[in-house]
C-alpha cells in the first residue's frame, strides 16, 4: 500500500471545505480542525444569515415601491398598524387623507423580528449541517477544537498542528501540507465595543427580537449599505454614517450614486463626511459621538467598521509564515505562503472578502500540492455582488480602472428606465454598463444595478472570463421581455460605437 498524503486544514469555511473535499477526491488524508461548525462565519454569522434577513426586506421593499403603480388595493390598510408606530393607521388607498405609496405602505406591512431572526439562525445552521454530511460522505476527518501551528517543518518535511479541544484535552496531526482557513472577525473601535443589546456588531443582530426603532449604522461599505438598507426596509428609522463623500466607496461610482439616492429617497438619514468617534449606551439608547463633536442619538448603533483577519495566536510567523502589518496571511496567486507546505486562503489572506474567491483559493491550493492540474488565481474574472435594493453586481476591469488608466476601454450606461421588463414590474432605478476594448470589442467588465443583479451579471461574467466580444453578446437571442435585454442592448450600442469609430 502506497504512502497516503495528510493534509490539514484549519478553519471550516467556504475557503476550508472546500479545500477538504478537493483532497479526499484526489484520494489524501484530510482533517479540517474547525471551532464553530463547518461552513464557517459565511455560513453561520454573515453570508448566508445577512442574505436571508434581506431576503425579507427584499419582499417588503417590492412591495412598497411598487404596489400601488401596479393596481394593488390594500383594503385593510386601516386596521393593521405599523410595528413600533403609534396613532392611528393611514386611510387606505384612494380615500382622502391618503399619503405617498410609502407612506401608506409603512402603516400596512410590518415584520415579526423574532420569527425572521429564528429563520435565519435555522437557514444557517441546516446549510452548515448539509457542509458538514458533504464532508463526512467524503472520507474528510472534522475535528472539533482550535488549531495552530508548531515549530518548523521536520527533515521530513512534515508540519505540525496542535488542537485544542473545547473540553481542554489537546491532539497533535502530523501533515504533509496545512491550509490556514481561519477567517476574519469583526473590527472593533476601542470607544464602541459591542455590548451585544444596543450596541452591535453583524454577528450579533440575529439576537434581536424586536425590530430597532431607531438604528445608527456606523461604516458605509458593503455590510453597513446591505444592512441599512435592509432594517430601512424592514420598517426601521435608519441613520447611515459614512466616514466618506458617499455610499459604498469602493464601487463603481455610478452604482454608489443610484444607491444613495434609492436610499434618501426612501427616508434614510446618509450622514456623509461623518466619522464615528465613539458610541456609548444611554438608558434604553445609544449615542454615537462623531469627531467633528456632534452626537447622534438613536435606540441601537450596529458597527460595520471592517474585519481583521484571525491570525493572532496561531504560531504562524514562528512557522515562517509572513504576515502583513494588517495582519493578513501573504500569499501568492496558487495560495502559497511563505513558508514551505503551508497556503492559505479566504479572508485571511486579504484578497477578496468573497465565499466564491476563499472557495478558489482553498481549492487551487490543493490542486497546487497535490499535483493536479491548476490555474494561477485571476481576479479580474471574479463576479461580485452587494445586497442592497436595489443590487449591485460587478465582474471584471471597473470604471476606475478607466479613468486611471489602467485599462483603454469603450464604456456604455444604459437606464433600466427603458427596458420594457422594467417598466411592466415598476422597476425605475437601475441600469448596466459594460466596458470593452477599443478595436477589438472584447468585454473586459460589466456593472449591473438592479433586482435580481447577482443573476443578471452570470452573462457579464461568462463574456469577460472568455474574453468575448460585444457583438458575440450582441448576437445571442435573449428573452422578450426580459431585464437581460438590457445586457444585449448594451452590447449592441458598443458594438454600433465601435463601427463607427472605423475599428
Amino acid at each position: 500500500m502506497g504512502y497516503v498524503t495528510r493534509i490539514v486544514i484549519i478553519g471550516g469555511g467556504p475557503g476550508g471545505y472546500e479545500a477538504a473535499l478537493v483532497a479526499a477526491q484526489l484520494g489524501a488524508e484530510v482533517t479540517v480542525v474547525d471551532r464553530d461548525g463547518l461552513g464557517g462565519a459565511s455560513v453561520l454569522t454573515d453570508c448566508v444569515p445577512s442574505k436571508t434577513l434581506i431576503a425579507t426586506a427584499e419582499v417588503m421593499t417590492t412591495f412598497d415601491s411598487s404596489y400601488d403603480e401596479l393596481g394593488i388595493i390594500v383594503a385593510d390598510a386601516p386596521s393593521v398598524p405599523t410595528i413600533g408606530q403609534e396613532g392611528p393607521a393611514a386611510p387606505a388607498v384612494g380615500q382622502e387623507g391618503s399619503t405617498s405609496p410609502l407612506e401608506k405602505s409603512t402603516r400596512v406591512v410590518g415584520v415579526d423580528l423574532g420569527k425572521v431572526n429564528r429563520r435565519v439562525k435555522r437557514l444557517a445552521l441546516a446549510q452548515s449541517h448539509d457542509i458538514t454530511a458533504s464532508v463526512t460522505r467524503a472520507g474528510v476527518r472534522v475535528l472539533r477544537g482550535r488549531g495552530r501551528l508548531e515549530g518548523c517543518q521536520t527533515a521530513e518535511g512534515t508540519r505540525c498542528v496542535v488542537v485544542e479541544s473545547p473540553d481542554g484535552t489537546v491532539e497533535r496531526l502530523t501533515a504533509d501540507a496545512v491550509l490556514v482557513a481561519t477567517g476574519g472577525r469583526p473590527r472593533e473601535l476601542p470607544d464602541a465595543r459591542p455590548d451585544g443589546e444596543r450596541i452591535l456588531n453583524w454577528t450579533q443582530v440575529y439576537d434581536l427580537d424586536e425590530l430597532p426603532r431607531e438604528l445608527i449604522v456606523v461604516g458605509s461599505g458593503v455590510t453597513g449599505a446591505e444592512f441599512a438598507g435592509a432594517y430601512q426596509a424592514l420598517g426601521s428609522h435608519v441613520t447611515l454614517v459614512s466616514s466618506r463623500d458617499r455610499v459604498l466607496p469602493g464601487e463603481d461610482p455610478d452604482a454608489a450614486a443610484v444607491l444613495e439616492d434609492v436610499f434618501r429617497r426612501r427616508g434614510m438619514n446618509v450622514m456623509a463626511r461623518s466619522r464615528a468617534a465613539g458610541v456609548k449606551r444611554v438608558g434604553d439608547g445609544v449615542e454615537v459621538t462623531l469627531s467633528d463633536g456632534r452626537v447622534i442619538t438613536g435606540t441601537h448603533c450596529l458597527m460595520a467598521v471592517g474585519a481583521i483577519p484571525n491570525t493572532a495566536d496561531m504560531g504562524l510567523e514562528e512557522a515562517g509564515v509572513k504576515l502583513t502589518e494588517s495582519g493578513h496571511i501573504r500569499t501568492d496567486k496558487v495560495s502559497r505562503t511563505s513558508a514551505p507546505g503551508v497556503y492559505a486562503a479566504g479572508d485571511v489572506t486579504g484578497v477578496f472578502a468573497l465565499a466564491s474567491v476563499a472557495a478558489m483559493q482553498g481549492r487551487i491550493a490543493m490542486y497546487h500540492f497535490l499535483g493536479d492540474a491548476v490555474a494561477p488565481l485571476n481576479l479580474k474574472t471574479v463576479s461580485s455582488n452587494v445586497f442592497t435594493d436595489p443590487e449591485i453586481a460587478t465582474v471584471g476591469y471597473t470604471q476606475a480602472d478607466v479613468d486611471a488608466g489602467r485599462m483603454a476601454a469603450n464604456v456604455v450606461k444604459l437606464p433600466l428606465l427603458r427596458n420594457p421588463r422594467a417598466k411592466m414590474q415598476g422597476i425605475r432605478d437601475g441600469f448596466v454598463k459594460l466596458f470593452c476594448r477599443p478595436g477589438t470589442g472584447i468585454v473586459v467588465g460589466g456593472v449591473v444595478v438592479a433586482p435580481r443583479a447577482s443573476e443578471l451579471i452570470h452573462p457579464i461574467s461568462i463574456a469577460v472570463d472568455n474574453s468575448l466580444t460585444v457583438e458575440q453578446i450582441a448576437n445571442a437571442f435573449t428573452v422578450y421581455p426580459s431585464l437581460s435585454g438590457s445586457v444585449a442592448e448594451v452590447a449592441r450600442q458598443l458594438h454600433s460605437r465601435k463601427t463607427a469609430d472605423g475599428s
